[in-house]
């Protein structure tokens, strides 16, 4: 049997070498130190995930441990900071080896690509528990927040929405897709792409002013750029981008599952309409798509319209932690 700090030095502790160490001091002192680069702010951020809450029982450990550095490093990319370094407390049923390995490999496969070290954390036993606090740097005044919306903004989101929430419909025999499609669209749910260089292009060049990223729905997200901002927005839900597999499905689920899905973790932002040009550019430089879907409004509320500007009846019941 594993003891904690066995299965810590066996499964996450990096060999020397690998990768380019941002911290002062890692793993294996009673705190890390981190210096973050002269003049930058340090972004900062936590999220957990419960089995049988966030993620399904016997869910395959190498994408589970994608998936839970991506929510975080969502979180980064939705303030325009660039990934630094990241923290991991487990709480594990039984220390099994080849879960360990699996999961840590899906873990360092993502810290990697975004040259985020881990630094620290914790292991204890118990039910499957994953937290993460992520640490990033952005430049003093550069950071996208929800409440700098203004009147007159453009509205965007970043890639397409709609095909984790129709995945988890699948799973929960609330529609049918077949077997393919099913697993198409559950890519979406168990390996979602942190939009980390959209974020920092976004906010290096001044190109949008708040944003927010897209976790528990896009109609419940926004709303917490409204309610920070003291604005509202008009939504044009037949312009929201489903993903490839949604895009198949009858209108009426498209327009359900792009507005209030949830587990997208593409990005929503608004921007001055003078910025289009250069927002394409730096989306297209970036590899990732972007699509205008509304404007930021004087009065309050969300209002939800067709693509000929008629109002929509929606039912918005995105995800709740508490329900």
């Amino acid at each position: 049997m594993l003891s904690e700090f066995d299965l810590i030095k066996q499964y996450f502790v990096r060999p020397a070498g690998s990768g380019q160490p941002r911290s002062v001091l890692g793993i294996g002192d009673d705190c890390a130190l981190l210096a973050p680069a002269p003049g930058m702010q340090l972004a900062i951020s936590s999220d957990m995930l419960v089995e049988g809450r966030h993620f399904f029982e016997g869910e395959d450990a190498r994408r589970l441990g994608h998936k839970s550095l991506a929510v975080n490093l969502s979180d980064l990319a939705a303030m325009g900071a660039r990934p630094v370094a990241f923290t991991l407390a487990l709480a594990l049923p039984a220390a099994q080896p080849d879960w360990l390995q699996g999961f840590s490999s899906g873990l360092f496969a993502l810290a990697d690509a975004h040259g985020c070290e881990l630094i620290g954390g914790d292991t204890t036993r118990g039910p499957l528990t994953i937290c993460i606090t992520v640490f990033g740097e952005v430049a003093p005044g550069k950071s996208l927040r929800r409440d700098a919306a203004r009147p007159g903004d453009d509205i965007w989101v970043s890639g397409t929405l709609g095909d984790a929430r129709l995945a988890l419909a699948g799973f929960r025999l609330e529609h049918s897709l077949g077997a393919e499609l099913q697993h198409a669209a559950a890519q979406r749910m168990h390996l979602p792409t942190p939009r980390v260089a959209l974020g920092v292009a976004l906010a290096d060049g001044g190109l949008a002013r708040a944003a927010i990223d897209i976790s528990d729905g896009l109609g419940g997200d926004l709303r917490h750029i409204l309610d920070r901002s003291g604005v509202g927005a008009t939504l044009d839900v037949d312009a929201l981008p489903p993903g490839p597999v949604l895009a198949q499905q009858a209108q009426s689920l498209r327009r359900a599952f792009t507005v209030a899905g949830g587990d997208d973790y593409e990005l929503c932002f608004t921007a001055d309409p003078a910025q289009r040009d250069a927002i394409a550019a730096a989306a297209a430089r970036c590899g990732t798509p972007v699509t205008r879907v509304g404007r930021i409004d004087g009065d309050a509320g969300l209002r939800l319209v067709d693509a000929n500007g008629m109002p929509l009846d929606l039912v918005l019941a995105g995800f709740d932690h508490f329900k």
